[in-house]
């Protein structure tokens, strides 16, 4: 039996997805519940922050890549499946507070020295795009079954997914530009190469919102489903299917496709977003953003 525990005191979160024999409870976080079907060698994660939407908070960004990095290596799963707890996929990055707002962003109010400002918001950026990218580099193939809210983090959390399904209550938006910031995690470096780059390019700096039908016609999911349940067993028979196939060749085959989508020029696209968020991020329109959001109001921009 494979375990992992993200923190030796937390309990071992369940999922709610039913398809899926659980008959071995693998790992122990706080904010990402994993199930693994040993018979039929799939896993099923899950972002496990439903009262908040599955809202990115700072420890979810640490306990996505210790997950995905030990399922990388977990020779009794081939294929992930990953969704959210409860109605919604993710609502993106935690904006409950300023407080959880500027946590996950790199709060460097105190930093005196510009340099040091930069250099660790450049460091805590990448962090930030590694958590991200470890479902991307997990050697095993990830199908991303998603209801509800998938905006934001979340949005950048299915770009970096093999295979996106959803079902008709999902909704999709690139939301960063409405907070003020550049989006940095990866959205505008993977979405061009899944739905082209003019339809990436609108959707990002329009923040407008796609819904599930439109994200099947754009090739954002390759299928939508007319309910929960059926997406739900869709995604975990793509997943038993690709489990029962030979795992050299699917993990070949995963990793030629991302290299034949060049997937250099999507590192240097991280490199140069975090360079100019490192430098940038810790905005007037940021903080203006967030000051209009708790106070419902409109926000009032600076000429640049």
């Amino acid at each position: 039996e494979y375990s992992h525990t993200c923190n030796n005191d937390m309990q071992t979160q369940t999922t709610t997805t039913s398809k899926v024999n659980n008959n071995n409870q693998c790992y122990r976080c706080e904010t990402v519940a994993v199930r693994c079907d040993r018979e039929s060698k799939i896993a099923v994660v899950s972002l496990n922050r439903p009262r908040y939407l599955n809202a990115i908070n700072a420890q979810m960004w640490r306990e996505i890549p210790v997950v995905f990095d030990a399922l990388s290596e977990d020779e009794e799963v081939n294929a992930i499946v990953l969704t959210g707890e409860g109605k919604h996929f993710c609502a993106g990055i935690d904006v409950s507070s300023k407080e959880s707002l500027f946590e996950t962003l790199g709060d460097v109010e105190n930093e005196r020295d510009l340099g040091r400002r930069n250099e660790y918001l450049l460091r805590h950026i990448k962090r930030l795009q590694a958590s991200v990218s470890s479902v991307e580099r997990c050697r095993k193939p990830v199908v991303c079954m998603i209801k509800g809210a998938c905006v934001g983090g979340g949005l950048d959390i299915a770009a970096a997914c093999d295979i996106r399904m959803c079902d008709r209550t999902a909704f999709f938006s690139v939301k960063e530009v409405e907070l003020g910031i550049v989006a940095d995690i990866g959205s505008l470096q993977r979405l061009p190469s899944i739905v082209g780059q003019g339809r990436a390019t609108e959707l990002a700096l329009t923040a407008r919102t796609v819904k599930s039908d439109e994200a099947e016609k754009i090739g954002l999911v390759s299928k939508c489903y007319s309910d929960t349940e059926e997406l739900e067993r869709a995604c975990v028979e793509v997943a038993k299917r690709m489990a029962s196939l030979s795992p050299l060749a699917i993990q070949g085959t995963k990793r030629s496709l991302l290299n034949s989508r060049d997937s250099e020029s999507v590192e240097k696209g991280l490199e140069y977003v975090a360079l100019k968020n490192a430098a940038q991020l810790i905005s007037d329109d940021l903080k203006e953003s967030m000051n209009a959001r708790f106070e419902k109001r409109k926000p009032v921009y600076s000429r640049l």
